[in-house]
Protein backbone atom coordinates (compact mmCIF):
# COMPACT_ATOMS: atom_id res chain seq x y z
CA UNK A 1 0.00 0.00 0.00
CA UNK A 2 1.68 3.44 -1.16
CA UNK A 3 1.84 6.10 1.79
CA UNK A 4 -1.31 7.76 -0.20
CA UNK A 5 -3.82 5.32 0.40
CA UNK A 6 -6.21 5.96 2.92
CA UNK A 7 -6.75 2.59 5.49
CA UNK A 8 -10.32 2.92 4.86
CA UNK A 9 -10.50 1.69 1.47
CA UNK A 10 -7.15 -0.03 1.52
CA UNK A 11 -7.32 -2.08 4.11
CA UNK A 12 -6.64 -5.80 3.49
CA UNK A 13 -10.35 -6.20 4.73
CA UNK A 14 -11.80 -3.71 2.35
CA UNK A 15 -9.78 -5.06 -0.44
CA UNK A 16 -10.25 -8.77 0.37
CA UNK A 17 -14.09 -7.93 0.62
CA UNK A 18 -14.18 -5.75 -2.49
CA UNK A 19 -12.61 -8.25 -4.82
CA UNK A 20 -13.70 -11.27 -3.72
CA UNK A 21 -17.28 -9.47 -4.85
CA UNK A 22 -15.64 -8.01 -8.59
CA UNK A 23 -13.33 -10.34 -9.15
CA UNK A 24 -15.45 -13.30 -9.21
CA UNK A 25 -17.96 -11.29 -10.89
CA UNK A 26 -15.35 -10.78 -13.59
CA UNK A 27 -14.40 -14.41 -13.74
CA UNK A 28 -17.75 -15.25 -14.04
CA UNK A 29 -18.87 -12.53 -16.88
CA UNK A 30 -15.59 -13.50 -18.96
CA UNK A 31 -16.60 -16.82 -18.66
CA UNK A 32 -20.18 -17.24 -19.15
CA UNK A 33 -19.73 -14.70 -22.07
CA UNK A 34 -16.82 -16.76 -23.91
CA UNK A 35 -19.23 -19.99 -23.40
CA UNK A 36 -22.03 -18.45 -25.09
CA UNK A 37 -20.57 -16.06 -27.26
CA UNK A 38 -22.31 -17.42 -30.49
CA UNK A 39 -25.44 -17.51 -28.85
CA UNK A 40 -25.58 -13.68 -27.81
CA UNK A 41 -23.32 -12.39 -31.20
CA UNK A 42 -26.22 -13.75 -33.45
CA UNK A 43 -29.02 -12.04 -30.95
CA UNK A 44 -27.44 -9.15 -30.55
CA UNK A 45 -27.05 -8.67 -35.04
CA UNK A 46 -30.34 -9.78 -35.35
CA UNK A 47 -31.47 -7.31 -33.17
CA UNK A 48 -29.90 -4.83 -34.96
CA UNK A 49 -30.80 -6.04 -37.86
CA UNK A 50 -34.51 -5.61 -36.91
CA UNK A 51 -33.65 -2.08 -36.15
CA UNK A 52 -31.75 -1.15 -39.35
CA UNK A 53 -28.95 -0.52 -37.45
CA UNK A 54 -26.77 -1.61 -40.33
CA UNK A 55 -23.64 -0.53 -38.63
CA UNK A 56 -24.67 -3.41 -35.91
CA UNK A 57 -23.85 -0.86 -32.64
CA UNK A 58 -25.24 -3.28 -30.29
CA UNK A 59 -23.20 -6.34 -31.30
CA UNK A 60 -19.92 -4.00 -31.69
CA UNK A 61 -20.70 -2.79 -27.98
CA UNK A 62 -21.05 -6.22 -26.61
CA UNK A 63 -17.77 -7.46 -28.64
CA UNK A 64 -16.20 -4.44 -26.55
CA UNK A 65 -17.63 -5.54 -23.32
CA UNK A 66 -16.55 -9.04 -23.73
CA UNK A 67 -12.88 -8.16 -24.55
CA UNK A 68 -12.54 -5.81 -22.15
CA UNK A 69 -13.38 -8.43 -19.60
CA UNK A 70 -10.79 -10.35 -21.42
CA UNK A 71 -7.90 -8.14 -20.60
CA UNK A 72 -8.90 -7.20 -17.21
CA UNK A 73 -8.88 -10.55 -15.93
CA UNK A 74 -5.75 -11.05 -18.23
CA UNK A 75 -4.49 -8.02 -15.75
CA UNK A 76 -5.92 -9.68 -12.64
CA UNK A 77 -3.73 -12.74 -13.49
CA UNK A 78 -0.80 -10.75 -14.05
CA UNK A 79 -1.22 -8.93 -11.07
CA UNK A 80 -1.51 -11.94 -9.03
CA UNK A 81 1.75 -13.49 -10.88
CA UNK A 82 4.06 -10.54 -9.53
CA UNK A 83 2.22 -10.43 -6.20
CA UNK A 84 3.27 -14.51 -5.89
CA UNK A 85 6.92 -13.30 -7.73
CA UNK A 86 7.43 -10.63 -4.44
CA UNK A 87 7.03 -7.68 -6.65
CA UNK A 88 3.83 -6.36 -5.28
CA UNK A 89 5.69 -2.92 -4.47
CA UNK A 90 7.83 -2.44 -7.75
CA UNK A 91 6.27 0.29 -9.53
CA UNK A 92 7.92 0.08 -12.35
CA UNK A 93 6.60 -3.22 -12.95
CA UNK A 94 3.21 -1.86 -12.41
CA UNK A 95 3.28 0.90 -14.31
CA UNK A 96 4.24 -1.28 -17.26
CA UNK A 97 1.12 -3.07 -16.42
CA UNK A 98 -0.60 -0.12 -16.56
CA UNK A 99 0.64 0.98 -19.81
CA UNK A 100 -0.02 -2.38 -21.72
CA UNK A 101 -4.11 -2.60 -19.95
CA UNK A 102 -4.53 1.16 -21.51
CA UNK A 103 -3.29 0.55 -24.42
CA UNK A 104 -5.17 -2.82 -25.45
CA UNK A 105 -8.27 -1.34 -24.20
CA UNK A 106 -7.59 2.13 -26.57
CA UNK A 107 -6.89 -0.25 -29.34
CA UNK A 108 -10.49 -2.22 -28.42
CA UNK A 109 -12.50 1.21 -28.16
CA UNK A 110 -10.90 2.23 -31.79
CA UNK A 111 -12.05 -0.99 -33.73
CA UNK A 112 -14.74 -0.95 -32.13
CA UNK A 113 -15.59 3.06 -32.42
CA UNK A 114 -13.78 2.86 -36.11
CA UNK A 115 -11.74 5.52 -34.17
CA UNK A 116 -9.44 7.40 -35.69
CA UNK A 117 -6.79 9.18 -33.15
CA UNK A 118 -5.25 12.64 -33.37
CA UNK A 119 -2.52 13.15 -30.56
CA UNK A 120 -0.26 15.76 -31.90
CA UNK A 121 0.26 17.88 -28.81
CA UNK A 122 1.45 15.45 -26.38
CA UNK A 123 4.99 16.65 -26.51
CA UNK A 124 3.37 19.00 -23.73
CA UNK A 125 4.04 15.59 -21.53
CA UNK A 126 7.52 15.20 -22.17
CA UNK A 127 9.10 16.68 -18.90
CA UNK A 128 7.34 15.24 -16.83
CA UNK A 129 6.69 17.02 -13.24
CA UNK A 130 3.59 18.61 -13.75
CA UNK A 131 -0.15 18.53 -12.60
CA UNK A 132 -2.13 18.12 -15.70
CA UNK A 133 -6.31 19.59 -15.79
CA UNK A 134 -8.17 17.01 -17.68
CA UNK A 135 -11.69 17.76 -19.17
CA UNK A 136 -14.31 15.10 -17.95
CA UNK A 137 -16.06 14.06 -21.14
CA UNK A 138 -17.08 10.24 -20.92
CA UNK A 139 -16.65 6.97 -19.48
CA UNK A 140 -13.25 6.54 -21.35
CA UNK A 141 -11.43 9.70 -19.95
CA UNK A 142 -9.30 8.25 -17.72
CA UNK A 143 -8.61 5.39 -20.34
CA UNK A 144 -7.64 8.18 -22.60
CA UNK A 145 -5.29 9.90 -20.13
CA UNK A 146 -3.79 6.73 -19.13
CA UNK A 147 -3.31 5.55 -22.85
CA UNK A 148 -1.42 9.11 -23.71
CA UNK A 149 0.77 9.89 -20.62
CA UNK A 150 1.33 5.99 -19.38
CA UNK A 151 1.35 4.38 -22.98
CA UNK A 152 2.14 6.49 -25.18
CA UNK A 153 4.53 9.09 -23.26
CA UNK A 154 6.19 6.14 -21.04
CA UNK A 155 5.32 8.61 -17.65
CA UNK A 156 4.24 7.41 -14.46
CA UNK A 157 1.17 9.04 -13.65
CA UNK A 158 -1.04 9.72 -10.02
CA UNK A 159 -4.74 9.44 -10.65
CA UNK A 160 -7.31 11.41 -8.70
CA UNK A 161 -10.36 9.23 -8.87
CA UNK A 162 -13.40 8.47 -7.83
CA UNK A 163 -13.54 5.64 -4.82
CA UNK A 164 -16.27 3.92 -7.19
CA UNK A 165 -13.69 3.11 -9.78
CA UNK A 166 -12.41 0.58 -7.08
CA UNK A 167 -14.91 -1.84 -8.03
CA UNK A 168 -12.59 -2.25 -11.15
CA UNK A 169 -10.90 -4.85 -10.46
CA UNK A 170 -7.57 -3.77 -12.58
CA UNK A 171 -8.16 -0.22 -11.06
CA UNK A 172 -8.52 -1.11 -7.60
CA UNK A 173 -5.39 -3.72 -7.39
CA UNK A 174 -3.02 -1.79 -10.04
CA UNK A 175 -4.41 1.07 -8.97
CA UNK A 176 -3.32 0.72 -5.12
CA UNK A 177 -0.44 -0.55 -6.03
CA UNK A 178 1.01 2.80 -7.21
CA UNK A 179 0.07 6.37 -5.75
CA UNK A 180 -2.99 7.34 -6.70
CA UNK A 181 -6.07 8.72 -4.35
CA UNK A 182 -9.84 7.49 -4.47
CA UNK A 183 -11.83 10.13 -3.59
CA UNK A 184 -14.89 9.70 -1.43
CA UNK A 185 -17.11 12.25 -2.94
CA UNK A 186 -20.03 11.75 -0.20
CA UNK A 187 -17.21 12.18 2.48
CA UNK A 188 -17.97 14.42 5.74
CA UNK A 189 -14.67 14.80 6.52
CA UNK A 190 -13.72 16.90 3.55
CA UNK A 191 -10.43 18.38 5.05
CA UNK A 192 -9.15 14.84 5.42
CA UNK A 193 -9.69 14.09 1.72
CA UNK A 194 -8.16 17.14 0.27
CA UNK A 195 -4.86 16.62 2.63
CA UNK A 196 -4.30 13.04 1.12
CA UNK A 197 -4.97 14.83 -2.48
CA UNK A 198 -2.11 17.14 -1.77
CA UNK A 199 0.20 14.49 -0.12
CA UNK A 200 -0.49 12.89 -3.35
CA UNK A 201 1.37 15.25 -5.81
CA UNK A 202 4.42 16.30 -3.48
CA UNK A 203 7.98 15.23 -4.74
CA UNK A 204 6.87 14.58 -8.22
CA UNK A 205 9.98 13.32 -10.40
CA UNK A 206 10.70 14.24 -13.98
CA UNK A 207 8.81 10.67 -15.06
CA UNK A 208 5.87 11.63 -12.96
CA UNK A 209 2.71 13.33 -13.41
CA UNK A 210 -0.38 13.93 -11.31
CA UNK A 211 -3.71 13.60 -12.86
CA UNK A 212 -7.17 15.55 -11.50
CA UNK A 213 -10.58 15.53 -13.60
CA UNK A 214 -11.71 19.05 -12.01
CA UNK A 215 -14.95 19.33 -12.77
CA UNK A 216 -15.15 16.20 -10.80
CA UNK A 217 -18.27 14.27 -12.98
CA UNK A 218 -19.23 13.68 -16.40
CA UNK A 219 -20.33 16.45 -18.36
CA UNK A 220 -24.12 16.53 -19.06
CA UNK A 221 -26.79 19.95 -19.76
CA UNK A 222 -28.59 18.34 -16.63
CA UNK A 223 -25.23 18.52 -14.66
CA UNK A 224 -23.41 21.84 -16.25
CA UNK A 225 -27.07 23.67 -14.97
CA UNK A 226 -27.04 22.26 -11.68
CA UNK A 227 -23.90 23.14 -11.42
CA UNK A 228 -24.33 27.12 -12.74
CA UNK A 229 -27.01 27.32 -10.46
CA UNK A 230 -25.42 26.28 -7.64
CA UNK A 231 -22.37 28.58 -8.47
CA UNK A 232 -25.30 31.53 -8.89
CA UNK A 233 -26.21 30.88 -4.30
CA UNK A 234 -23.37 29.94 -3.29
CA UNK A 235 -20.50 31.69 -5.54
CA UNK A 236 -21.64 34.53 -7.58
CA UNK A 237 -18.57 35.86 -8.02
CA UNK A 238 -17.75 32.95 -10.62
CA UNK A 239 -20.92 33.26 -12.11
CA UNK A 240 -19.64 35.80 -15.28
CA UNK A 241 -17.10 32.92 -15.85
CA UNK A 242 -19.02 29.92 -15.81
CA UNK A 243 -22.75 30.37 -16.81
CA UNK A 244 -21.78 30.84 -20.79
CA UNK A 245 -19.66 27.57 -20.87
CA UNK A 246 -21.71 24.95 -23.32
CA UNK A 247 -19.65 21.42 -23.16
CA UNK A 248 -17.31 21.66 -19.97
CA UNK A 249 -18.90 21.72 -16.29
CA UNK A 250 -17.45 24.63 -14.39
CA UNK A 251 -14.62 23.45 -11.84
CA UNK A 252 -14.69 21.90 -8.35
CA UNK A 253 -11.76 23.78 -7.33
CA UNK A 254 -10.72 22.28 -4.12
CA UNK A 255 -9.58 19.41 -4.97
CA UNK A 256 -7.22 20.73 -7.94
CA UNK A 257 -6.10 23.30 -5.61
CA UNK A 258 -5.14 21.09 -3.02
CA UNK A 259 -3.10 18.63 -6.04
CA UNK A 260 -1.33 22.49 -6.90
CA UNK A 261 -0.39 23.06 -3.45
CA UNK A 262 1.46 19.77 -2.89
CA UNK A 263 3.60 20.57 -6.19
CA UNK A 264 4.30 24.03 -6.14
CA UNK A 265 7.03 23.43 -8.70
CA UNK A 266 5.25 21.46 -10.67
CA UNK A 267 3.83 22.79 -14.44
CA UNK A 268 0.42 22.82 -15.58
CA UNK A 269 -0.52 20.69 -18.49
CA UNK A 270 -4.45 21.97 -19.84
CA UNK A 271 -5.69 18.70 -21.57
CA UNK A 272 -8.84 17.74 -23.15
CA UNK A 273 -10.21 15.56 -26.25
CA UNK A 274 -13.58 15.66 -28.09
CA UNK A 275 -15.16 12.55 -30.09
CA UNK A 276 -16.28 10.67 -26.92
CA UNK A 277 -18.92 13.35 -26.21
CA UNK A 278 -21.96 11.05 -25.42
CA UNK A 279 -20.60 8.60 -23.77
CA UNK A 280 -21.48 8.86 -20.65
CA UNK A 281 -24.71 6.38 -20.74
CA UNK A 282 -25.78 3.00 -22.36
CA UNK A 283 -28.02 5.33 -24.87
CA UNK A 284 -25.37 7.91 -25.60
CA UNK A 285 -22.26 4.77 -26.17
CA UNK A 286 -25.29 2.95 -28.98
CA UNK A 287 -25.63 6.11 -30.68
CA UNK A 288 -22.04 6.87 -31.03
CA UNK A 289 -21.34 3.02 -32.03
CA UNK A 290 -24.47 3.86 -34.99
CA UNK A 291 -22.35 6.92 -36.30
CA UNK A 292 -20.00 7.08 -38.84
CA UNK A 293 -16.56 6.70 -38.16
CA UNK A 294 -15.61 8.47 -35.20
CA UNK A 295 -12.51 11.03 -35.21
CA UNK A 296 -10.77 11.46 -31.85
CA UNK A 297 -8.67 14.90 -30.74
CA UNK A 298 -6.98 15.11 -27.47
CA UNK A 299 -5.08 18.22 -27.09
CA UNK A 300 -2.95 19.45 -24.34
CA UNK A 301 -0.43 22.58 -23.90
CA UNK A 302 1.86 22.94 -21.05
CA UNK A 303 2.06 26.56 -19.11
CA UNK A 304 5.16 26.47 -17.13
CA UNK A 305 4.37 27.77 -13.28
CA UNK A 306 7.35 29.73 -12.91
CA UNK A 307 4.85 32.13 -15.85
CA UNK A 308 1.81 31.90 -14.13
CA UNK A 309 0.22 34.58 -11.83
CA UNK A 310 -1.40 33.32 -8.78
CA UNK A 311 -3.29 29.76 -9.22
CA UNK A 312 -6.58 31.01 -7.82
CA UNK A 313 -10.46 30.21 -8.35
CA UNK A 314 -10.99 32.78 -10.77
CA UNK A 315 -7.83 31.36 -12.83
CA UNK A 316 -9.20 28.33 -13.06
CA UNK A 317 -13.06 29.86 -14.27
CA UNK A 318 -10.50 31.34 -16.89
CA UNK A 319 -8.93 28.67 -18.09
CA UNK A 320 -12.31 26.50 -18.09
CA UNK A 321 -14.02 28.93 -20.46
CA UNK A 322 -10.53 29.32 -22.61
CA UNK A 323 -10.77 25.46 -22.57
CA UNK A 324 -14.58 25.09 -23.85
CA UNK A 325 -14.31 27.63 -26.43
CA UNK A 326 -11.60 25.07 -28.08
CA UNK A 327 -14.09 21.87 -27.27
CA UNK A 328 -16.59 24.09 -29.32
CA UNK A 329 -14.73 24.95 -32.39
CA UNK A 330 -13.07 21.82 -32.39
CA UNK A 331 -16.50 19.99 -32.27
CA UNK A 332 -17.80 22.52 -34.89
CA UNK A 333 -14.84 21.29 -37.52
CA UNK A 334 -15.79 17.88 -36.75
CA UNK A 335 -19.38 17.83 -37.10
Amino acid sequence: MSRQQGPDYASFQARLKRRSISVSALLVAAIVATLSAPIWIAVAIAIDAVRLRWRFPLARLLLFGWYWSIIECAGVLISLGLWMSGQSKNQVLHYRLMGWWAGKLMTGLRIAMRASIDVNDSDAFDEGNAVVLCRHASLADSLVSAWVVCTNRGLSPRYVLKRELLWDPCLDIVGLRVPNYFVDRGSQQSANELAAVTRLSADLAATDVAVIFPEGTRSSDAKRKRAVEKIRDQSPERLAATEGLRHLIPVRPSGTLALLDGAPDADLVIAWHTGFDGLSTFGGVIAALGRSDVQIVFRARRLQRSSLPDVNVGWLDDIWAKMDSEVDEQLRMTQ
